[in-house]
């Protein structure tokens, strides 16, 4: 990690832990369909941790408060990493999506000597091997522990006494030493490893979601509405048709704003070409040329207004496009990315090589002037 991460633990419990009761260990599954955009996007890192005490639908207690669900190291292997993948892996592991970040494994460990458990000592053999599978990042807990005559905090990989006696991993009568062997000495991914697209989602669903530092800064430019503007440097390409997701990206053009900034908030069709309809009997909110769309806001569910952002020179020239629908299915192309930004409801999305630069609603009777159509323009 480097200096002013944002590190955002997963959940480590919900319910209660009764059988017949829902409970559970969630950790960084809701991630998956709502996850974190920040003002700086290249600074989010998730963590999770791990016992194999505890379980993904177990407290980890003994008589109170203990369930009949099975702990992680009463898992089998092939279980046991389905589970890991399940829970926090998948954040690292699936390039191109909203919830695309480092994953810091923020606790694990065992007890050493003094432990004697067939199902502990396994587990701790299998997620040492999963994390070198993985490449992942760790920290082991506690590093640091008491003993009086080598007894004490068994959990500990160095143990110091009143007296200052060390106690440590490779005295030679403690297990883990062999698997922690393997994990540090692993060879993992080094050197330079280029950055890849930037997704974001923005949830505006309670409140504004303007994750512009630049719009931040400058007045409200709806008021009474709900705002949702992209981080400096990346387009909207995707709408949900209810539940007012949008998804941002950098793909493929990079930055596209000019840096000296401008942007105009579009509440009418004053920018429609005429005769040019791209949403024939739809409110069509297009952004003037040589603007994008990176942000929009809203009223309930209703459409208020499109916040369009002025292009860098020659950034964006087109003055023709293709609109995409959602109102009545998903319409994101074969090969989407970004994830699923908008779980349960109907999408649009441009393509990589597009740009969004305008939305189209109808406030007709029946209608609730939802999102229904993208006005995508190519990429120069």
């Amino acid at each position: 990690m480097t200096h002013y991460d944002d590190v955002i633990e997963g959940i480590n419990w919900t319910g209660i832990p009764v059988d017949g009761s829902a409970h559970g260990r969630p950790t960084l599954e809701p991630v998956r369909h709502l996850s974190h955009t920040l003002v700086d996007s290249g600074k989010l890192v998730y963590s999770a941790h791990f016992y194999g005490y505890t379980g993904p639908n177990h407290s980890g207690a003994t008589g109170i408060g203990e369930t009949t669900d099975p702990r992680y190291q009463d898992l089998p292997r092939a279980e046991l990493t389905d589970v890991l993948n399940r829970q926090a892996f998948f954040v690292t592991d699936e390039p191109d999506r909203h919830f695309t970040a480092p994953v810091w494994i923020s606790e694990f460990g065992v007890g050493g000597r003094a432990e004697t458990g067939v199902a502990e000592r396994a587990w701790f053999e299998n997620f040492v091997d999963h994390l070198i599978r993985t490449d992942a990042d760790f920290a082991y807990w506690p590093l640091v522990g008491w003993h009086e005559n080598r007894r004490g905090n068994g959990w500990a990989l160095l143990h110091w006494d009143a007296a200052g006696h060390r106690m440590g991993l490779y005295d030679g009568d403690d297990l883990r030493a062999g698997a922690w062997t393997r994990l540090v000495e692993a060879t993992g991914r080094s050197g330079h490893v280029p950055p890849g697209a930037n997704w974001s989602m923005l949830s505006p669903d309670h409140t504004d979601f303007v994750a512009s530092r630049r719009m931040r800064a400058l007045p409200d430019w709806d008021s009474g509405a709900r705002k949702a503007a992209c981080p400096d440097g990346q387009r909207l390409l995707g709408l949900s048709h209810t539940g007012n997701r949008g998804l941002c990206s950098d793909v493929i053009a990079g930055p596209l704003g000019d840096p000296s900034g401008g942007h105009e908030v579009v509440r009418g069709e004053r920018h429609v070409t005429p005769g040019a309809d791209w949403a024939s009997g739809y409110t069509e909110l297009q952004c003037p040329d040589g603007h994008f769309l990176s942000g929009y806001s809203v009223r309930g569910g209703a459409v208020s207004a499109a916040l369009c952002v002025r292009a860098s020179h020659g950034g964006t020239t087109a003055t023709s496009g293709r609109t995409v629908w959602f109102d009545r299915s998903d319409n994101r192309g074969a090969l989407p990315k970004g994830g699923d930004f908008a779980h349960g409801h109907h999408k649009g999305q441009c393509a990589d090589d597009e740009y969004a630069a305008g939305i189209a609603y109808t406030g007709r009777i029946g209608s609730s002037r939802t999102p229904d159509a993208l006005y995508c323009r190519p990429l120069d």
